[in-house]
């Protein structure tokens, strides 16, 4: 078992490992359900018709990037659904993990040319071009690399327990104020 300063079996590591790439999804899913709602409704609206041909491609292409990121962040619920008490949780993990990934590129993409359809209505051709690479910059900052900086930074020191429950910096968060709300209940068969 690999040395991660806590005390859990390697299925209880797949289960709170899902547990906490739901929780990511469900935040994620919630901003493509909303972005992609408003793509819908901007179809039926008064201006749409006045649109040249540059935006109505930008919104059709925007709307298809909201699309794949709402399949891509959904797809990890099918998955698990499928392989339902097949043991597989692991699997289902490392897949929804990169489903995960792939949906956060498309929903940049998404909000990246949103934000790019919007100025170029709003403003101009060029105010929506030059937001939009803002836009698409600022995403690769900050989803791309500072997250690859700091995983090439060493990991910080594991604090020395007493027990079970350690009374260190990895006990205080919300991630892990106890078994029960960190992680499903392993005794649960199939999961």
């Amino acid at each position: 078992m690999e040395n991660t300063g806590r005390h859990e079996t390697p299925q209880e590591r797949d289960d709170r490992n899902f547990a906490e790439l739901l929780q990511e999804l469900r935040v994620t899913q919630t901003g493509v359900q909303i972005l992609f709602a408003f793509l819908l409704g901007l179809v039926f609206t008064q201006r749409f018709p006045e649109l040249d041909d540059y935006q109505r491609n930008t919104y059709v292409v925007t709307l298809l990037l909201a699309v794949v990121a709402a399949a891509l962040f959904t797809a990890p619920a099918a998955l698990h659904r499928v392989l339902f008490r097949r043991h597989a949780k692991r699997r289902i993990v490392q897949v929804s993990a990169r489903f995960a990934l792939a949906g956060l590129v498309f929903l940049a993409l998404a909000l990246t040319a949103s934000v790019m359809l919007i100025m170029d209505v709003a403003l101009s051709r060029l105010a929506g071009q030059v937001t939009g690479g803002c836009v698409a910059l600022l995403f690769a900052w900050l989803w791309l690399l500072i997250p690859l900086w700091l995983r090439q930074m060493p990991p910080p020191p594991i604090p020395e327990s007493s027990g079970p429950e350690s009374s260190g910096p990895e006990s205080s968060g919300p991630e892990s104020s106890g078994p029960e709300s960190s992680r499903p209940d392993s005794s649960r068969p199939g999961s």
